[in-house]
């Protein structure tokens, strides 16, 4: 079991990482620089941290509940789903009504792009990463 969620939480973290990264960082770095919402110097060690947190209890709610979907495609785009629903709720729709920004609409847009393809790769990814890793456990059982 500790096997599988620690290929979970890294289907999860290192993606979410690298898009994360590079969607606010670099690819529209300039429209969160307009929206006036994240500080000059951004601590990307406590977003390495809230992300390692995130992708430990995604990968234990997987395990609990999406693994036992019997079809791959329905556990992978429910569990993307769920995910997806869950991560706007506390990355998106909380930041906006909380955060002073310029544009509350334009900040959603832009956050809400951002977790649906997050989750459109993390989901799919998950199930093909512990579909592989059965095999292995068996055998080593």
């Amino acid at each position: 079991m500790t096997k599988r969620i620690a290929i979970g939480a890294f289907s999860y973290l290192i993606p979410t990482f690298a898009l994360g990264f590079v969607w606010h960082l670099v690819a529209f770095k300039g429209y969160y620089e307009a929206l006036s919402i994240y500080r000059k110097d951004v601590i990307i060690p406590f977003g390495f941290l809230s992300m390692s947190i995130q992708a430990v209890l995604f990968a234990w709610i997987y395990a609990r509940v999406f693994a036992a979907w019997s079809d791959a495609t329905s556990r992978a785009f429910g569990y993307a789903a769920f995910g997806a629903v869950l991560s706007w709720s506390f990355t998106t729709i909380a930041v906006a009504a909380k955060n002073v920004m310029s544009s509350v609409p334009d900040y959603l847009l832009i956050e809400t792009g951002f977790t649906l393809i997050q989750w459109l790769i993390v989901g799919p990814l998950t199930v093909l990463l512990l579909r592989r890793s059965e095999p292995l456990q068996a055998v080593h059982a």
